[in-house]
């Protein structure tokens, strides 16, 4: 019996330490985690910002710069001949055109110089070209990552590993809300899209908020019944019970807060709140229906189509005007391994008209200023070709050594090119840019420095960029 109750006292002095270090510290990181709820002023701001919001255009499946952005006017001399070691120097490559000749495929479409600035683009931006002088194009964006799932992970979340938070987890948390009846993070992939090959699936990891507390997950749009799930009361559950159940919940559990100290029951309770105010809010935020018939027209004539890339960006408008933190947008079928032509043809009627409609739109009304743009797949494409290369039919493999893509608004210089690479859009040979100098060129904008947004967790103080050097793209900022 001494022996028992010996074990009990010890079991129970466990128990009673267990629960008293995890109330201690977990106030404690209650107090300093969790960002302020309902809309109120940001935690941290390390300098002045630039921006308040982001909205990321991501093109999943990685655009081809060389028939984009990257414009190599003497390639064509080039045609079918073979890409020079001294220019590959051995470099790894995929699976796809490992051990095959790697004949440059030249882009069959032509570039011209557009705006005041003289920028070159691309035929098949006939509408965005109207903006080249509000665009600044990063020529030289490199990563580590050769296949989609790591190289999407790495530009999402800064690391190609799975289990890192996202991009605006991130700022969700470092900066806090800017709407208390909104989201900070909303996502919003296409549902539909013209390069109908090789299209990989999105994962909810690439918009979640890993080892920080859940709350700072992104929220994602659905294009078919309520715009989030579960959104609506079920059968027989009006607003005003909903509210009676919301608040004898929340007082359940923050007695269990009280007693155990976890910050999740903390995120529960608000995540919960939140619902309740979406179910509102949200609804308000997808109907078009009182948009000006120019403003529609201006979007083209996907905008009412629900699940359009069109449609879509009209939304990124409408949260950048209720100060949605960050927004992102997922559009598929940039995987060209073969008919590159005829498939980029289609993804950029979906992205063209409605990309320069957003950034007009945003102009128009004042939100360009503090909106940052960005634009970019998750790599580039190569200059040698796949399949039977002819002039007007190719495809082009992985790229992940130098790629293209566009910064507008928040603080961002327009009308120039930034960073350069070699004769073979190759290699970079001027001012490389890694993801990681974009992500912190990013975070700098909204006021915050790269280094001091940490999240300690295994051991290490954890942040978008992660431990290696990273850089703000200084020259490329007002």
């Amino acid at each position: 019996m001494s022996d028992l109750l010996s074990a009990t006292t010890d079991l129970q002095s466990r128990r009673s330490f267990l629960l008293n270090s995890g109330m201690g510290l977990g106030t404690t990181a209650l107090a300093s985690l969790l960002p302020q709820i309902g809309g109120a002023a940001p935690r941290g701001l390390h300098h002045t910002a630039r921006a308040k919001r982001i909205i990321f255009l991501f093109m999943a499946g990685a655009p081809s710069q060389v028939d984009l952005f990257d414009h190599k006017p003497d390639l064509h001399k080039l045609f079918r001949t073979e890409l020079p070691m001294s220019v590959t120097k051995g470099q790894r490559v995929t699976t796809m055109t490992r051990g095959r000749q790697q004949l440059v495929a030249p882009t069959m479409f032509k570039f011209a110089q557009q705006g005041k600035s003289g920028v070159w683009m691309s035929e098949l931006l006939p509408h965005l070209s109207k903006a080249a002088d509000d665009l600044c194009f990063i020529h030289s964006f490199n990563t580590n990552a050769i296949n989609h799932d790591p190289g999407k992970t790495s530009f999402c979340t800064g690391s190609e590993i799975p289990g890192k938070p996202s991009m605006g987890a991130w700022l969700s948390y470092g900066l806090g809300s800017l709407n208390k009846d909104l989201p900070d993070f909303v996502v919003v992939p296409s549902a539909f899209w013209s390069g109908r090959v090789n299209v990989q699936a999105l994962y909810s990891r690439l918009w979640g908020s890993a080892f920080l507390p859940s709350k700072h997950q992104g929220t994602s749009l659905q294009t078919a019944g309520d715009p989030v799930l579960f959104l609506s009361n079920p059968r027989g559950i009006d607003t005003e019970v909903r509210r009676r159940m919301l608040d004898t919940l929340g007082k359940i559990n923050g007695k269990h807060h009280e007693e155990i100290g976890d910050p999740e029951i903390q995120t529960t309770i608000a995540q919960q709140e939140m619902a309740f105010r979406m179910q509102k809010s949200v609804p308000e935020l997808a109907d078009i229906s009182g948009e000006p018939k120019d403003v529609l027209e201006k979007y083209g004539p996907e905008v009412s189509k629900p699940g359009s890339y069109a449609r879509n960006c009209l939304l990124a408008r409408r949260m950048a005007e209720r100060n949605v933190r960050f927004v992102q947008l997922f559009h598929r079928g940039w995987d060209h391994h073969s008919s590159l032509p005829a498939n980029m043809r289609g993804q950029c009627q979906d992205v063209d008209q409605p990309t320069a409609a957003l950034l007009s739109d945003l102009k128009t009304r004042g939100l360009l200023d503090d909106t940052l743009v960005v634009f970019a797949g998750e790599f580039g494409r190569t200059v040698y070709g796949q399949g039977n290369i002819t002039r007007d039919n190719y495809g082009r493999d992985h790229h992940p050594r130098c790629f293209s893509g566009w910064i507008a608004g928040g603080g961002i210089k327009g009308g120039m090119h930034y960073g350069r690479t070699d004769d073979f859009s190759y290699n970079v040979v001027e001012d490389p840019v890694n993801v990681r100098d974009l992500h912190a060129t990013m975070l700098h904008l909204l006021g915050v420095d790269h280094r001091r947004l940490n999240f300690s967790f295994q051991g290490l103080d954890q942040r978008l960029t992660g431990v290696l050097e990273s850089r703000v793209i200084k020259e490329i900022i007002t």
